[in-house]
């Protein structure tokens, strides 16, 4: 993946780092190492603690996700990964995060949300996508990751809702939570099937081991 200005790729000790360009400089979100490169602080992105930063370092080839972007995050927990895509997307950019469970929603608030304007929590059920008030006009991108046995679904739903034409879509499938006893590429590909059915064209397709074990990056765009 080509470099943006907000996204490098560091070398830390003779080993190269995804790192994005800090948002909030000075501030730490989860504990990892601000660097600064050109006179600018930027933030090594942990694939073992975030999924995206996981599938660049697999070789995510078109990221969608660019300086300005507007995104819908599906399943934004505590907030590392929402972190990332904030400094991505930058001051002309907005992150709609949203996170049903209440108190991981207040780490997500206190920890990133109310460090960054660009950042607006949605504390509601990813399956009800018309409930989201604060959500408005349509969005560039979805993004979607959440453990569920229905989440390609969810996110068709989700798109159907927010999502502008020619927007894309990054879905995390957790293969464990779909179908346990399948081998996880079968479920991955079966996924993939469902978003073509829907009008997806797919993108690329990237397993996400040794970040995280039986999961699966589809990217994919109407």
């Amino acid at each position: 993946m080509a470099e943006s200005d907000a996204i490098r790729w560091i070398s830390v000790a003779g080993e190269k780092h995804v790192a994005t360009l800090n948002l909030v400089p000075g501030d730490s979100v989860y504990g990892e190492k601000l660097v600064k490169q050109d006179g600018e602080e930027y933030r090594l992105w942990d694939p073992f603690r975030s999924k995206l930063a996981g599938a660049l370092k697999k070789g995510l080839k078109n990221m969608p996700i660019k300086n300005g972007s507007k995104v819908l995050y599906l399943g934004a927990s505590t907030g590392t990964t929402v972190s990332h895509v904030s400094d991505i997307v930058g001051n002309s950019g907005i992150v709609f995060a949203v996170e049903p469970a209440t108190r991981v929603a207040r780490e997500l608030i206190e920890n990133v949300a109310a460090k960054r304007k660009n950042v607006v929590p949605v504390i509601e059920d990813a399956r009800r996508p018309h409930s989201y008030f604060s959500v408005f006009g349509k969005v560039d991108v979805v993004y979607c990751d959440i453990a569920q046995p229905d989440q390609t679904e969810i996110a068709i739903a989700n798109c159907s809702a927010y999502l502008k034409p020619g927007g894309a879509m990054i879905l995390l499938v957790k293969t464990q939570s779909i179908d346990v006893t399948r081998d996880p590429n079968a479920v991955i590909a079966q996924e993939a099937r469902k978003l073509e059915k829907a009008g997806f064209t797919i993108g690329q397709i990237l397993k996400l081991e040794p970040f995280d074990k039986d999961h699966g990056l589809i990217y994919c765009f109407k």
